[in-house]
């Protein structure tokens, strides 16, 4: 039996591949992927070959396991269902499922359903496969923690930035304000509640960011800061935008780039903490309380709730992969979510 599936084969080059399915192991079940979701983020990188050197590719997810380096299978958004088992009481139980795994881009694999999700029952599997960026984005707030009242600045609204707004719009903030260079996602990001959007290339843009953060009056700046837009140049405009005491969360990924941070003057007398997240862990202080399993049970909700389907702006047959990641490369400002469809060809 044959799959396809993609391969990472050298900067700005992807390719899919015919290939054997390796024999099942006692207890695994066959799952026949319909729709996997690429990141923008994470694999934008990967393309680009701009990953860390000697980082491991995840530490949590055993289908990710190794180090990156070409040619590699990537990604980590698979929804399809269950199609065989390996044994009858497998098959009795799975057969028909449908199912979420943390699993590169390819339509057959074999895994241990200890590996799989169950998608909840009328959820659509192209909600589904947003599961790790909202996962994602429920644990910015976990370490953002953002209380009543406060003034909340999002730098970056890509698919994570876009959910992190979705979910702070929840909250009885008195100020939520985002900052995105493309036009789409700032339309998109007010109608999911952000009270202003501004784009970087407007004039006197960054004061428009601070009046909405209450700049005229005696608690200006804000509170707490979202630097998820991918540029480490970011990082020192969210010092700027930072009050008193404020809180910074960087939960973009910029695997070899690097940011010059200016330390020296307003961030060394304002107490202004800078908050590494990363959903592969939890905060410890956390731990006793939570677990992965209520994180991702917490996530599931927040998908059925906001439905962020309604993000997908590509949905690409997986035999034009290349494509996909030459429009996420070529024209960020045209895409948002682009999904790989193994349903067509």
């Amino acid at each position: 039996m044959k799959r396809r599936a993609l391969y990472f084969t050298g900067p700005g080059q992807v390719c899919v591949e015919s290939e054997e399915i390796p024999a099942p192991q006692t207890g695994q079940v066959l799952v026949r992927v319909e729709v996997s979701a690429i990141s923008a983020g994470t694999e934008i990188l990967v393309y680009n070959d701009l990953w860390p050197r000697g980082l491991a590719v995840d530490e949590t997810i055993l289908a990710l396991s190794g180090e990156f380096k070409y040619p590699m299978k990537y990604g980590y958004a698979s929804a399809g269902r269950v199609v065989e088992g390996s044994t009858p009481e497998t098959a009795r139980e799975w057969i028909g499922r449908r199912v979420f795994s943390f699993h590169p881009h390819e339509d057959l694999f074999w895994a241990v359903p200890q590996e799989l999700l169950p998608v909840p029952e009328g959820l659509p599997l192209e909600d589904a496969v947003f599961l790790p960026n909202m996962e994602t984005a429920v644990n910015f707030l976990m370490d953002g923690a953002p209380q009543t009242g406060e003034q909340v600045a999002v730098f970056g609204q890509g698919v994570v930035g876009l959910l992190t707004t979705s979910l702070l719009a929840s909250y009885p903030l008195s100020a939520l304000v985002t900052v995105d260079r493309y036009l789409p996602r700032r339309k998109l990001s007010i109608e999911l509640g952000a009270q202003a959007s501004v784009g970087p290339d407007e004039p006197d843009w960054l004061e428009q960011v601070k009046a909405h953060l209450n700049a005229s009056r005696e608690y200006p700046g804000a509170d707490l800061v979202f630097e998820l837009s991918g540029s480490p140049e970011t990082l020192n405009v969210a010092i700027e935008t930072a009050g008193f005491n404020g809180r910074i969360v960087v939960g973009s990924w910029y695997g070899q780039k690097t940011a010059a941070l200016e330390l020296g003057g307003r961030f060394h007398r304002s107490r202004i903490r800078l908050i590494s997240s990363q959903v592969s862990t939890l905060a410890p202080e956390l731990s006793g309380r939570w677990s992965k399993r209520r994180r991702l049970d917490w996530a599931w909700e927040m998908i059925s709730r906001i439905g962020p389907a309604r993000l997908v702006t590509h949905r690409i047959p997986i035999t034009h992969a290349d494509q996909a990641y030459r429009i996420l490369r070529d024209a960020p400002g045209e895409a948002v979510q682009v999904l790989l469809d193994y349903r067509a060809g």
